[in-house]
């Protein structure tokens, strides 16, 4: 959340600073050089450069909101999983209780790493919360069978966990991904050019300063929401909560298939 909002705001900065230079250079340049044609000239090179930050600022967004997706997608399978899970080790019996409780204790670790009180706290990668999934696959690995009935059931656990783990895996591996760094600095370059040339040739008036400020604004948010939207995790934009809560497995009493 923090980096998004920082960045947002140097992107605001950056803008503004390259409409307030196109009007500083304005008033150095000779009357010649502010003509018609040299305005055309500008309002045609910079509707190139437009077009193209345009598009790829629209590409970002849309990059953006499906990494959201789908990391909403993965906690949502991790939390059938779980869920599943649960059910299944009901169904086998008191020999899983130990395992049931294990996976209690991971289901809550889990929404704990991925939804924390403080936002800055999130861990997509854990290694405590891990070796309680490992804890729980020796369980399962350590039951015996004692009919084909309790076999298949103790299969489909084992396919579960290991499905949850790489679930785990997946939502690892989002640490460090997104949108280059080098990539962003060339759109805000892009953007600062744009708004150099709107405040070259500018007039000067509330309205066109008011104007200026709100599009470097409406231009900088854009920015920082696609940043926030790859972060998926602990920002102001942020996956929903609402599936973890569903993860903490049923008592015993309740005998639901």
């Amino acid at each position: 959340m923090k980096n998004s909002l920082i960045i947002g705001l140097v992107v605001l900065a950056l803008v503004l600073a390259g409409a307030l230079a196109g009007v500083k250079v304005r008033d150095r340049l000779p009357k010649h050089h502010l003509s018609d044609e040299t305005k055309n000239l500008v309002s045609v090179s910079t509707a190139v450069v437009a077009t193209i930050s345009a598009l790829v600022l629209g590409l970002l967004i849309s990059n953006a909101n499906t990494s959201f997706t789908r990391l909403g997608g993965e906690v949502t399978t991790l939390s059938a999983e779980i869920l599943r899970l649960d059910q299944i080790l009901r169904r086998y019996g008191a020999d899983a209780e130990p395992a049931r409780e294990t996976l209690v204790q991971y289901a809550e670790h889990k929404a704990a790493d991925l939804f924390p009180d403080d936002a800055g706290n999130v861990r997509l990668s854990n290694p405590s919360t891990y070796e309680l999934l490992q804890r729980l696959e020796d369980m399962l690995l350590a039951l015996k069978p004692a009919n084909p009935r309790d076999q298949w059931w103790l299969g489909q656990a084992m396919t579960l966990a290991a499905k949850i783990g790489d679930t785990r895996w997946l939502l690892a591996q989002q640490i460090g991904q997104g949108t280059p760094k080098a990539f962003v600095a060339l759109l805000v370059f892009w953007l600062a050019l744009l708004f150099a040339s709107f405040g070259l040739f500018a007039p000067r008036n509330l309205t066109s300063a008011v104007t200026l400020t709100l599009c470097a604004l409406a231009v900088a948010g854009a920015v920082a929401m696609f940043l926030e939207l790859e972060q998926g995790f602990g920002g102001v934009v942020r996956i929903s909560p609402e599936p973890s809560r569903r993860w903490r497995p049923e008592p015993s009493d309740q005998n639901s298939p």
